[in-house]
């Protein structure tokens, strides 16, 4: 199968042209890997700083059931944050006190 029109050089040529797309192939996949990796950067520096309090509310949107620390593991999705007034007035007007990450005890609330 060796066809004497095509040379060893042409084949060699032909050989380094393949081996240069598949680098540049691999620098363009290189180049989307470091600019995702920079979006993800700039999203985690840009990202707000997580609140110190939270009020959670229960299904139906408006009665608030817990207090959280910020960032407890317990509080749900239907959490806000508050700030340290709002959690403690909260928490003094009868709102329960999330039994996990003890809000009360932060907030220096006695019973």
């Amino acid at each position: 199968m060796n066809d004497s029109s095509t040379s060893r050089l042409d084949m060699l040529h032909f050989a380094r042209r393949i081996a240069v797309q598949q680098v540049e192939q691999i620098d363009r996949w290189i180049a989307t890997e470091e600019r995702r990796e920079a979006e993800h950067r700039h999203g985690e520096q840009a990202r707000p700083p997580a609140p110190d309090w939270l009020i959670e509310v229960g299904l139906g949107g408006r009665d608030p059931v817990y207090v959280h620390i910020g960032g407890c593991h317990m509080a749900g999705k239907r959490s806000r944050g508050v700030d340290r007034d709002q959690a403690l007035r909260a928490v003094t007007e009868g709102i329960d006190a999330c039994p996990h990450c003890r809000p009360d005890t932060e907030l220096r609330v006695l019973d």
